[in-house]
């Protein structure tokens, strides 16, 4: 498994939709290679029911939905999702990012050409 992405959300069940489908919708890395993982905090909105009907288990195996019975924070969250990553690199995503089809490739291609790298960082772009 080369990548782990985790997704924190907080009634913002739209905006992970939108993120999950910019992720399907990247090319240069097969669905075996990664997997998301989505920490809902409790959300009033009705997230994860949501997510699981867009994202049918049968259709998209990589994605692992947790459903937290409190609101445990951001950043606890985000070490929840850490703790069950398999990928030899962590992809950090807010709910609201779009991906374009070249951008986990290309990330992963950088990654393995610098083996003691410890961070990386994306040119973020807004609608403006």
């Amino acid at each position: 498994m080369q990548l782990s992405i985790i997704i924190v959300s907080y009634n913002v069940k739209y905006f992970v939709e939108q993120c999950l489908l910019s992720i399907y919708r990247s090319e240069g890395i097969p669905s075996d290679e990664f997997e998301v993982l989505v920490i809902d905090n409790f959300s009033a909105d009705h997230s994860v029911p949501y997510l699981r009907q867009q994202f049918p288990a049968a259709d998209y195996p990589q994605l692992h939905l947790i459903a937290n019975k409190r609101n445990v924070g951001f950043g606890k969250a985000n070490n929840q999702a850490l703790k069950q990553a398999k990928g030899k690199y962590i992809l950090f995503l807010n709910p609201d990012t779009l991906l374009t089809e070249h951008t986990l490739a290309d990330v992963l291609r950088l990654a393995e050409t610098k083996p003691d790298l410890g961070a990386l960082g994306a040119h973020m772009l807004q609608t403006n």
